[in-house]
């Protein structure tokens, strides 16, 4: 059974946002094994607190996030 995690800062996602990655997580796994791997597929989302997450040694916080560009899809 696949458990796949996901780790988010604190604060840049709402509960609906996080439910979708979860169906979408979900989603890819049977896309890649079939139905039966619905049942047995776990998604867990972890929140690390604002300011506990760094890139190149500068801590990361909500704000951070909500104000880098977006790159185009």
């Amino acid at each position: 059974m696949p458990l796949v995690d996901i780790e988010l800062i604190e604060g840049v996602f709402d509960e609906d946002q996080k439910q979708r990655m979860i169906r979408d997580v979900t989603e890819a796994m049977v896309g890649v094994e079939g139905e039966a791997m619905r049942g047995v597929t776990w998604v867990r989302v972890h929140e690390i607190a604002s300011g506990e997450w760094a890139i190149g040694g500068k801590p990361m916080t909500a704000k951070d996030v909500r104000a880098a560009p977006s790159e185009p899809a």
